[in-house]
C-alpha cells in the first residue's frame, strides 16, 4: 500500500500542494487527474523523493517510505530522462544494472520490453532517431524494467498512438494483477475512465474528489433524458424537476422533490414517450463538476 498523508509543498509564498491525502491500494490502477498547475507532478516528485516534503508524509506498507523503498519503485517523470545520443538497448541495460539486475538479466529484460513495444529492430538506434511516440515507449520500458514494487507514472500515455496505448494499458493491468500499486496522471479522461479502479482529482493543490468512478457518480445528481411525442416544455412547470436542456422533443432533466414514476406518468398522460433513461455522468463531467 502506498499512502500520501497530508502532503504539503511550498514554492516561496505559493502552496502548490496543500494537505493532499490519498491511498494507492495494491493491485489497483489509480488515475491522478487535474488541470495544469493542479499539483500532480509536484506530488509525484515528493512521493519519489525528488522534491522535499514541507509537511505530511509518504508511507509504504504503513510506515514512512525510505530511500531503499523508492529504489524499487518504477518512475516515469514528466520531463523524460533518457539520453538522446545513446543506443536504446544500451541505456535500458545500464538503467537495469543500476537497479540490481545482472548483465544477462538486464539485456534479456530490455530486449523483451523493446520487442513488446514493437521496437525490437530499433534496439541499436540512438534514442533521438526515434519518433516522439517511440521515445515515449522506451521511457515506459525504463520505468518497468526492474520489476517495480510500485509504479508512479506522469502522463505515460502522452504522444502514444492507439496501438501503443493498448499495449501500455495491458502492461499496467499486468502489474496491477500482480498486486503492484499503480498511480498515473493523465489528461485523457476517457482513457482514465476506461482503465482506472479509482480516481484522485486535484484542483489548486487540493484533493477535490476521490474514489471509484461509481462512488463519484453517486455524488452527482441523477440526470435523465426524456423524449416525448410533443413539446416537452411542460417540464419547466413540473414541481421537483430541473430542466437542463431541451432539443426538439427531447429534454435532459434533474429530479429533486419528485420521482421518475411521477414524471413518466405525467408524460404518458400528455401523449407518447419514446425514451426515458438515466444518464450516467462521464469522468469528464464529474471532473468539471468537482473542479468548478
Amino acid at each position: 500500500m502506498l499512502e500520501v498523508a497530508q502532503l504539503i509543498r511550498r514554492f516561496g509564498d505559493n502552496v502548490a500542494v496543500d494537505e493532499v491525502s490519498f491511498t494507492v491500494p495494491p493491485g489497483a490502477l489509480t488515475g491522478f487527474v487535474g488541470g495544469n498547475g493542479a499539483g500532480k507532478t509536484t506530488t509525484m516528485r515528493m512521493i519519489m523523493g525528488v522534491l522535499a516534503v514541507h509537511g505530511g508524509e509518504v508511507r509504504w506498507d504503513g510506515r514512512a517510505v525510505t530511500a531503499l523503498d523508492r529504489r524499487s519503485f518504477g518512475y516515469m517523470p514528466e520531463e523524460r530522462g533518457l539520453y538522446p545520443k545513446q543506443p536504446v538497448l544500451d541505456q535500458l541495460v545500464y538503467l537495469a544494472r543500476l537497479r540490481g539486475l545482472s548483465a544477462a538479466e538486464a539485456k534479456a529484460r530490455a530486449a523483451e520490453l523493446l520487442e513488446r513495444f514493437g521496437l525490437g529492430d530499433r534496439s541499436k538506434d540512438k534514442l533521438e532517431s526515434l519518433s516522439l511516440g517511440n521515445q515515449q515507449r522506451v521511457q515506459i520500458a525504463a520505468a518497468v524494467i526492474a520489476q517495480p514494487t510500485a509504479l508512479i507514472l506522469d502522463e505515460p500515455f502522452s504522444g502514444l498512438d492507439p496501438v501503443a496505448v493498448d499495449s501500455m494499458a495491458e502492461l499496467l493491468r499486468e502489474y496491477a494483477g500482480q498486486g503492484v500499486p499503480v498511480l498515473f496522471s493523465s489528461h485523457q479522461l476517457d482513457l482514465v475512465e476506461r482503465l482506472c479502479d479509482q480516481l484522485v482529482i486535484l484542483a489548486a493543490g487540493r484533493v477535490v474528489g476521490q474514489g471509484t468512478v461509481a462512488a463519484l457518480r453517486a455524488t452527482s445528481a441523477a440526470r435523465y433524458r426524456l423524449v416525448v411525442g410533443s413539446d416537452p416544455g411542460w417540464l419547466r412547470e413540473f414541481a421537483g424537476v430541473r430542466v437542463l436542456e431541451t432539443n426538439g422533443s427531447a429534454a435532459v432533466i434533474e429530479l429533486a422533490d419528485t420521482s421518475t414514476d411521477a414524471v413518466l406518468a405525467e408524460a404518458l398522460a400528455r401523449g407518447s414517450v419514446r425514451e426515458f433513461a438515466e444518464l450516467r455522468p462521464t469522468v469528464a463531467e464529474i471532473y468539471r463538476e468537482v473542479t468548478a
